[in-house]
């Protein structure tokens, strides 16, 4: 199962379970974040490391860029995020 597919099921899992919504969101609280979430992650079933986040936000950015205009200099400024983390709890 790839990060967008675990993404995806740990969203419904959240929104489901409150007791995973709140874990998962108290991750923004934690001295390191995103190690908190990716621990979290791995004992729902859901193993996903930091890198696989940002990896897969870097990835849909550029894509995005690359289809605005071929992604050359003359393509537009886009308002996008990366950050699937950031992402992933305000959707839950």
């Amino acid at each position: 199962m790839g990060i967008y597919e675990s993404l995806e099921n740990l969203k419904r899992i959240a929104k489901e379970d409150p007791a995973v919504r709140s874990a998962l969101l108290n991750t923004a609280n934690a001295p390191h974040p995103i190690d908190e979430f990716c621990r979290i992650c791995s004992e729902l079933g859901y193993p996903i490391s930091a890198m696989d986040l940002v990896t897969a936000g870097e990835e849909d950015y550029a894509a995005m860029k690359r289809s605005t205009n071929g992604g050359g200099e003359n393509s537009p400024m886009l308002e996008g995020a990366d950050d699937y983390y950031g992402m992933f709890l305000a959707e839950i």
